[in-house]
């Protein structure tokens, strides 16, 4: 069974850097493959450092237009980027899929979901105000927010399009202007980027894109003195390198990193409800995602049955080419991740106790595929208990009351997000607010509202982005005092 290609593949995906497609200076280029061949299908700009100076160059000469927009300008043309977008539905969908792996099905959402965070921002930088204090008759003090200078995005490759959409919608709406840096294993969508702006009337060197290596043009982008705030969504690992390096300037960071969210099942759950959502949030999108529910804990009465009709599931959800429409799970993202991802199934095989796949199913002898794994009786010192392994693996384990599992939900170094599944309301409450991260769904899968704070705790990130949070991150904030009347100042040295 074969990926089938889409129609209009480039051949070479360029840097776009003042307004203008660019090879990378020194010629350099890398290989882009899809997963289920792991053959090559394009070449892409390989950027350095040199490029990241031409971008920054252009994002600094492109900044005074850009901010001097006003906040309802600039949402006019978030309006169009959203427009275009759209526009671009099915072949954006088809790229993403071909390059990521990701099903065609799953895939047809990004782009709303895109055109969404560019309408959500144009709407917050227009609604949002700047706050003001009085203090009596004698003085006043306002707020004036300005843009923060070049924004350094950084993405990663799961949902790329959709998440490159994440930063740049709040950075474009704050008035920065930008270089955006994607991820190199999953470039394509972002070369439907140079068009898109061009069509929205984003004026020249407002939004710039290098491509490369994270070694290279990654981190020329954080070491860069003129860039003074850096977004990043990806590894634990590789947040924590980005941080040592951007404190060599003090740049401002948002780190979203990674997750190995629990999943807290009570006895009294809808256990219906509670099964579809763990199959859905650890399965979908391949398992490559930093909020899936890749720990499952259960509590003891219900546990054997609930395990096993995760198992049940997890052996009938249909793995094939991301193209098919039945697909549910398709092809791991790249082949490293896949034998990364393998090696945690094979550890698991001695920690645990198996009881769905674990193997590459029959019917699909070449690509990057993994029937959904179940893992049960894990202990909570095993790495696939401990470890995100983001693919479709899932690990269960039994509790026998709240204290325990709020111990189990809270006994690994991250925090990214939490779900819990239970009819006591007053005990779904209580576990939230002891679990330790960022957000948390009772009775519910992981449904987003672009106003809430989006981020984690722990080795799960630095900062929160969503709704006005965004805009704080991309905006500097100063405080202006006037006086309304006589100012009565101590008069130090004047006695006579």
């Amino acid at each position: 069974m074969t990926n089938h290609a889409p129609e209009g593949l480039p051949q070479v995906i360029r840097h776009w850097i003042g307004g203008r497609p660019a090879d990378a200076a020194d010629g350099r280029t890398f290989d882009v493959t899809d997963p289920v061949t792991n053959t090559a299908y394009a070449q892409a700009a390989r950027g350095s450092a040199a490029d990241i100076e031409r971008a920054v160059t252009a994002a600094r000469a492109a900044a005074a237009e850009w901010a001097q927009l006003s906040n309802r300008a600039r949402a006019h043309v978030l309006h169009r980027v959203a427009d275009a977008v759209e526009s671009r539905h099915d072949r954006l969908a088809r790229f993403e899929s071909y390059d990521s792996g990701l099903p065609i099905t799953q895939a047809r959402g990004q782009a709303r979901r895109a055109a969404e965070n560019f309408r959500y921002f144009a709407d917050v930088i227009v609604a949002l105000g700047e706050e003001a204090f009085r203090q009596g008759g004698d003085q006043i003090s306002y707020v004036v927010r300005t843009p923060a200078g070049v924004a350094g995005l950084i993405t990663p490759w799961n949902t790329p399009f959709m998440l490159e959409s994440w930063k740049l919608a709040p950075a474009l709406a704050a008035g920065c202007t930008l270089v955006l840096k994607p991820a190199e294993w999953t470039p394509l969508s972002a070369s439907l980027w140079p068009e898109i702006f061009a069509e929205a009337g984003v004026p020249d060197g407002v939004v710039n894109l290098v491509h490369g290596i994270g070694d290279e043009a990654g981190q020329a982008l954080v070491d860069h003195p003129d860039v003074p705030l850096i977004s990043f969504t990806g590894s634990t690992g590789t947040g924590r390198h980005i941080i040592r390096s951007a404190a060599e300037h003090l740049k401002t960071t948002s780190m979203e990193l990674g997750g190995k969210s629990p999943v807290v099942v009570f006895a009294d759950a809808d256990a219906d409800a509670a099964l579809n959502s763990v199959v859905f949030g650890v399965f979908s999108l391949n398992g490559e995602r930093c909020t899936a529910g890749s720990r499952v804990l259960v509590e003891r009465p219900l546990y054997e049955e609930f395990t096993r009709r995760l198992a049940e599931r997890a052996a009938r959800v249909i793995v094939g080419p991301p193209s098919d429409p039945a697909t549910e799970v398709g092809a791991l993202v790249h082949p490293e991740h896949y034998e990364r991802v393998l090696g945690y199934v094979e550890s698991g095989r001695k920690e645990a106790r198996l009881v769905a796949g674990g193997t590459r199913p029959a019917h699909l002898p070449d690509g990057n595929y993994l029937q959904p794994t179940v893992f049960a009786d894990v202990a909570r010192g095993a790495r696939i208990f401990q470890e995100e392994i983001f693919g479709p693996v899932v690990a269960v384990a039994p509790f026998d009351d709240e204290t325990e599992a709020v111990e189990l939900a809270n006994a690994t170094q991250y925090g990214l997000a939490a779900y819990i599944w239970t009819r006591d309301l007053r005990r779904g409450h209580r576990i939230a607010h002891a679990v330790e991260s960022g957000m948390v769904w009772i009775n519910s899968h992981n449904v987003r509202d672009l106003r809430t704070p989006f981020g984690g705790v722990k080795a799960s990130g630095v900062g929160r982005e969503g709704g006005a949070h965004s805009i704080d991150f991309y905006t500097e904030s100063k405080i202006v005092h006037v006086a309304l009347g006589e100012v009565h100042t101590p008069r130090f040295g004047a006695a006579s």
